[in-house]
């Protein structure tokens, strides 16, 4: 496979196939865990490794594995990944995997892992299961930073706040007080203020993709009703 064949999977899974904007799979992390941009791109970069580590691996044995039990192998596969970047975690992000809780190992049930084993990686050659699996992750990673980011701002007025439970006690200096004096707003930290959020950028995105339709669909006609030379 060519280089130039990467760019349609990239631009696949970051936009136009995002798994958290257009499939709107793994509502369960994305609404539970996305109240902050730390904890949105702890858990945004477990998956990402996750769907890196399995894509590979399924991609490199989809050729010895029977089809009457390939559903079975990849979700051992997976199970697999998780566990490793579970334990891992637990180990050296321990206060980040305290607050993730359940839903690093809840990565195993994520219709976005085992859909892109089965419907991409079990079909392509490993660098462009690699590839998929990192637009993929990236394209989900995006999306809980951006609505932990919404949620974070208007539940608290802050941004990367409490970073250091990702990056240790220096990252301390991180956190950026956007509203100061700012008594914030539960709502958006709650359940309701995800699905809302959720709901502003799927909206956006649709927004922008009908303004990028508009625009072709101008330039089309301006081309085909320009005098020919």
């Amino acid at each position: 496979m060519r280089d130039s064949t990467y760019a349609p999977i990239i631009r696949d899974g970051l936009w136009s196939n995002n798994p958290a904007l257009v499939q709107v799979l793994g509502l369960c992390p994305t609404l539970a865990v996305s109240s902050s941009v730390v904890n949105g791109l702890g858990l945004g970069l477990a998956t990402l490794l996750v769907l890196v580590t399995t894509n590979v691996t399924i991609s490199l044995i989809s050729n010895v594995v029977r089809p009457e039990v390939r559903i079975p192998v990849y979700v051992l596969v997976i199970a697999s990944a998780v566990t490793v970047i579970d334990l891992t975690m637990k180990a050296y992000f321990t206060e980040l995997h305290a607050v993730l809780g359940i839903f690093i190992p809840l990565i195993v049930v994520n219709c976005n892992v085992l859909g892109r084993a089965e419907a991409f990686a079990s079909r392509n050659p490993v660098l462009p299961s690699l590839v998929d699996g990192l637009a993929v992750g990236l394209g989900f990673t995006l999306v809980l930073v951006a609505l932990g980011g919404m949620r974070e701002l208007a539940g608290q007025g802050t941004l990367l706040s409490q970073a250091e439970v990702m990056l240790g006690e220096w990252a301390g200096w991180m956190t950026v007080t956007v509203f100061h004096d700012y008594p914030g707003f539960l709502a958006a930290l709650l359940p309701p203020g995800a699905f809302i959020g959720l709901g502003l950028l799927i909206a956006l995105k649709n927004a922008i993709d009908r303004r990028q339709l508009a625009r072709a669909t101008v330039a089309q006609r301006a081309l085909a009703s320009s005098p020919a030379t």
